[in-house]
């Protein structure tokens, strides 16, 4: 199937389209962007950039995609968006190119629902399956795991990680990494609440699972002490083939920014 364009679309002749590609009223596609099959461009939307797109990937109206960065320190380097498939990024998303400092590439995976007005910014890294609900904006460098979901109007600081299947309530300040499988109540400067008792389940989690996350939750992000002593505590629980606790506590172990704890800021 040979790519539809609007009339009032503007398509660079150096821009690669996949079969199926529809390109709606008035968007406009760059000289070095390459959208993969079946990518559809709503209307009025923009995609510039060194950007790649993947297939089945639907881009709302007044989106732009793979504009310079919002980065003093940005001098005209090459760098990227690159974006897998079958992403859902409505109304007024904007998604940033990567910087020298930071790898050259904004990464998105394959999957993911970026609500109306989310922002993604330079450097970014979001895996598969994610949820940014609307107005959800995060901070150049920042680290987005699959299945993790980000409520409206929550701000994530750079170089934060959000870990896998954790959850952020809405209106959040979140300046320091999230635990995988846990939950952040909403508010500013927000702490944890436990975990993501619900994702969990819907995502099969049995019973044993939920239980010895919740002890690995309570040593080392409930309970106060160094971390080196948590950390040797909480490995005295795993047993063998028990790769979903070991993801909290690698990545408690690998924390750079600290990290977001019950009940308070900071440990």
């Amino acid at each position: 199937m040979s790519p539809v364009i609007h009339p009032t679309a503007i398509v660079d002749a150096g821009a690669e389209l996949g079969e199926g590609v529809s390109i709606g009223p008035y968007s406009i596609v760059g000289p070095n962007v390459k959208l993969g099959d079946h990518c559809e461009l709503i209307s009025h939307a923009v995609v510039t950039g060194n950007t790649t797109m993947g297939s089945g990937n639907r881009v709302f109206s007044f989106s732009s995609i793979g504009q310079i960065p919002q980065d003093l320190k940005f001098h005209g380097e090459p760098s990227e968006v690159i974006i897998g498939d079958n992403n859902q990024i409505r109304e007024n998303v904007t998604i940033n190119a990567g910087t020298e400092g930071g790898g050259m590439v904004t990464r998105i995976g394959s999957n993911n629902m970026l609500m109306a007005y989310t922002h993604v910014a330079h450097d970014c890294i979001l895996g598969n399956n994610i949820v940014l609900a609307n107005c959800a904006t995060l901070a150049g460098h920042v680290e987005v795991d699959d299945q993790a979901i980000i409520g409206g109007l929550s701000a994530i600081q750079q170089f934060v990680r959000i870990g896998k299947l954790a959850m952020i309530g809405g209106m959040s300040g979140v300046t320091k990494d999230v635990a995988p499988y846990c939950l952040l109540a909403g508010g500013y400067r927000a702490s944890l609440s436990g975990l993501n008792i619900v994702g969990l389940k819907r995502k099969g989690f049995n019973a044993t699972q939920v239980s010895r996350l919740k002890e690995v939750y309570r040593i080392l992000l409930q309970e106060g002490g160094k971390r080196d002593e948590r950390l040797a505590e909480a490995e005295l629980l795993l047993e063998d083939g028990d790769d979903v606790a070991r993801e909290i506590i690698d990545f408690v172990r690998t924390a750079k920014r600290g990290l977001m704890t019950h009940g308070r800021d900071s440990e």
